[in-house]
């Protein structure tokens, strides 16, 4: 089902078949082995994978991907490279943005936000597709729960075992501190 000409993403599909049966006809597409693009601060470790439903309705089509990949990242407590599984689910309305029969322009401005199809009748779904990844990227990454992280004197990780630091290491401009006591006043 996917056009295959010049400009298609590998999540984007020409739907004019589609448009011209009745509504409640559907297709089924299988997504494998797809790379988008994240932007500049986030990458994937695995290509996409799932499944698209797109449904024809009495306005357009309706499009249901549920999907999973996984994410290159960083632990954030011991800066350890992580991949993090991620599935999303996206349901997004499509409406044509030219008359299948008559090839004109059909009017936007009663609902300028809803997404349409493009010019040759294809439903790209890169652009949520993208959108949902960023979501499901976590603000603070982890290994795992109970990482304990990067000893904060010389940077070891803290899983590694136990080691010291002698009492030398303590800039001489805080020595003035090693005897301070909290008194319980």
């Amino acid at each position: 089902m996917n056009a295959g000409g010049p400009g298609d993403g590998p999540l984007a599909w020409n739907v004019a078949g589609l448009l011209a049966d009745d509504p409640g006809a559907d297709r089924v597409v299988d997504v494998d082995d797809v790379r988008i693009d994240l932007g500049d601060d986030l990458a994937l470790a695995e290509s996409i994978s799932g499944r698209v439903r797109l449904l024809r309705t009495n306005r357009g089509i309706i499009a249901t991907a549920t999907l999973s990949t996984a994410l290159a990242l960083e632990c954030s407590r011991c800066l350890r490279e992580i991949s993090l599984p991620v599935d999303i689910r996206i349901e997004e309305e499509y409406l044509p943005a030219l008359d299948l029969a008559t090839g004109r322009p059909l009017p936007t401005d009663d609902e300028p936000d809803i997404a349409r199809l493009t010019d040759h009748h294809e439903l790209d779904l890169e652009t949520p597709v993208r959108e949902a990844i960023q979501l499901a990227e976590p603000i603070a990454p982890l290994c795992r729960p109970d990482c304990p992280g990067l000893c904060i004197v010389c940077g070891q990780r803290l899983e590694d075992g136990v080691h010291d630091h002698p009492d030398d290491d303590i800039d001489p401009r805080l020595e003035a501190l090693r005897g301070f006591t909290v008194d319980d006043a």
